[in-house]
């Protein structure tokens, strides 16, 4: 049975629910359609964090290296601000 889009919560719980009762992770994750890799970071979570850990977690990154201070990034629009004609020719 492959992952449900809607129900991935659901189908974790069952699937940690398995494992739990002593089924295999080879088993079990062949009959849910996933990696073993997969099964073991789900698994994991469950046990590290609880419930909670078999919610999606965002893709996002956390940080962003290459952004710029907040201060820095208000004096540059500050400055184009006060001087807008700084530049190439704005059409």
């Amino acid at each position: 049975m492959p992952w449900k889009e809607c129900n991935r919560m659901d189908e974790r719980l069952r699937f940690v629910a398995r494992l739990l009762d002593g089924d295999k992770m080879a088993t079990v994750c062949r009959d849910f359609g996933i990696s073993r890799k997969t099964g073991y970071k789900i698994f994991n979570r469950y046990k590290d964090e609880g419930l909670s850990g078999l919610e999606d977690k965002p893709k996002s990154p956390h940080r962003h290296p290459n952004k710029l201070p907040f201060q820095i990034e208000k004096a540059i629009l500050k400055l184009k601000r006060d001087h807008r004609t700084w530049g190439a020719p704005k059409c």
